[in-house]
């Protein structure tokens, strides 16, 4: 982990990351419901044992903008059922744990690496929506109003503002918007939010603003709320178990998502599994203390390998250095205005919405545009963990139908003559009956999708004597497929057809022994390597006349 050669870029890149994670950390403990410490908790356990235990080198681990979307409901939740955030604490931080726990269990059983194949466009509307929900969860905040929790509520009760804005929370909301924006320009090295957060605050104390604030942050290290966990109702558990998947499966691919994009950026490869169990085991001690649950951080992952930070000591040094910043500055934070922190996350949003496939929409298959769009609506305006829900299972579809249309239209079946080229007449060789021999060939795997057709084009068959199939094309068959080539077997076979198997590659020829279709049903004398295998064994057998 100490590595003399980047140890200048690792103090550099972690103190750097620090910084731009600060104002985000206190930005998402707001929102969330908790206060601005539960996110600077969560910052600090999270960025300290994700960077320890975790799978990726230059990972810088916190509070999220997806996170905090799910945390707040979560939080808003427990609320309307307890009444209050005291009550509810104990179920809220138990939630968090056990989010945490399920994600320690995921790297555990080496799920890890599945993350990989959420479709595009359940990610893109996933991500859009998210963005969406962040930025209307501010637009009340911005001009220094107390905001609905629900987006829904939020867009009917936009006209309540009218008449009740706070004229100096709007013009800080602005400034910090412009700052993050325009600052960049001026130079790179001061992360914009920072400088916006830190400046406008000081403004905001200077003229004794009449703004909302954060308000009182508690000072020393965090409790850690065992006494809690145990003192709380768990009679009905399950109450916690959805909203825990929910989180630690939101948490496993935001993480894996910007694991991803640290490799490219250092090209090096991360270990999957080994970054859910850092990351699970950093939520459930930032659960433990009253902090929000996180993920890797893509921005601040990004600044601290730009900064130079090339190992584990760079997350450390992130969440060491947010440490300091919690038992030295707390009387000062406990001043920054909320409507700079609306700012702030209102440009987290921006961020967040995915442009790049919004502006390919029209320009991509209409069936994954119509995806993208449904998720991004029911993340919005639904709930988070259906939207993906619905998305997988409609990219699955989708998926499974294109899988089924390339293996139907490939799909053939022609006699023996036009598979060769050559003009072939067969003839028992103790006999004068003539032979006709189909050859049907597949392209693509047998799958559930495809079997009702496989089931068809046996149906279909004219009438012959012998029946090839040809399955050097076919790379994976399940169960319906299985048992559709016992049916056409049987089927064939009654007809008083003789049935061949010719290239069955060996995942087929296993899944076919399992059940002993092989050799109960089809004879091992039935099964041939290559069609010339199969040419020469007829030559055996009948006399080809050409």
């Amino acid at each position: 982990m100490f590595n003399k050669e980047t140890l200048f870029g690792d103090i550099f890149g972690g103190l750097t990351a620090a910084v731009v994670a600060l104002p985000l950390a206190l930005a998402f403990g707001v929102q969330s419901g908790m206060g601005a410490i539960a996110g600077l908790y969560g910052a600090i356990a999270l960025g300290i044992l994700a960077a320890i235990f975790g799978g990726t080198k230059t990972q810088i681990s916190g509070p999220t903008g997806p996170m905090v979307v799910v945390s707040a409901a979560v939080i808003a939740g427990e609320i309307a059922i307890y009444g209050s955030l005291e009550a509810a604490f104990g179920t809220i931080i138990a939630t968090f744990v056990l989010a945490g726990i399920f994600q320690i269990l995921m790297g555990v059983s080496g799920i890890g690496k599945y993350i990989r194949y959420m479709p595009y466009p359940v990610v893109s509307g996933f991500m859009s929506g998210i963005g969406l929900i962040i930025i209307a969860l501010q637009i009340f905040p911005f001009f220094g109003l107390k905001s609905p929790s629900d987006v829904v509520e939020i867009l009917t009760s936009l006209g309540n503002i009218v008449g009740h804005v706070n004229t100096q929370a709007a013009l800080l909301a602005l400034a910090t918007i412009a700052i993050i924006y325009l600052f960049p320009r001026v130079t790179k090295k001061v992360p914009s939010a920072l400088v916006a957060l830190v400046g406008l605050t000081i403004i905001s104390v200077l003229f004794e603003m009449n703004v909302p604030i954060i308000g009182d942050i508690p000072k020393g290290f965090p409790d850690i709320h065992i006494d809690t966990l145990l003192a709380m109702d768990w009679h009905h558990p399950m109450n916690m178990v959805v909203p825990a998947l929910t989180l630690a499966a939101l948490a496993s691919i935001d993480s894996l998502l910007t694991s991803v994009v640290a490799d490219n950026k250092t090209k090096t490869k991360h270990n999957s599994n080994k970054e859910l169990i850092g990351q699970g085991f950093g939520n459930v001690v930032a659960g433990l203390i009253g902090g929000l649950p996180g993920a890797g951080a893509t921005v601040r992952t990004v600044v601290n390998i730009d900064s130079g930070g090339r190992t584990q000591l760079s997350g450390i040094i992130h969440g060491v250095t947010l440490l300091i910043i919690l038992l030295g500055a707390g009387a000062y934070a406990k001043l920054i205005p909320i409507p700079v922190l609306a700012g702030i996350l209102i440009t987290v949003g921006i961020g967040i919405v995915d442009y790049k496939g919004l502006k390919h929409i029209m320009h991509v298959p209409k069936s994954e545009a119509l995806i993208m769009v449904i998720v991004l609506i029911l993340t919005t305006f639904v709930d988070l963990l259906q939207a993906v829900a619905v998305g997988m299972v409609m990219a699955s579809i989708l998926f499974m139908k294109s899988m089924s249309d390339i293996a139907e239209n490939k799909a053939s079946a022609i006699l023996i003559e036009e598979e060769t080229g050559e003009v072939m007449n067969l003839k028992e060789k103790d006999g004068d009956r003539s032979q006709q021999v189909y050859v049907q060939s597949f392209y693509g795997p047998i799958f559930f999708g495809f079997a009702s057709h496989f089931t068809e084009l046996i149906t279909k068959l004219p009438k012959v004597n012998i029946v090839v199939f040809r399955l050097e094309e076919v790379p994976y068959i399940d169960q319906s497929g299985m048992y559709a080539i016992e049916d056409a077997v049987l089927a064939l076979e009654k007809r008083g057809i003789e049935v061949y198997f010719v290239g069955m590659p060996k995942q087929v020829e296993d899944m076919l022994r399992n059940i002993k279709l092989i050799p109960d049903l089809v004879n091992e004398s039935e099964l041939f390597s290559d069609f010339q295998e199969f040419k020469i064994s007829l030559n055996k057998e009948y006399s080809i006349q050409k």
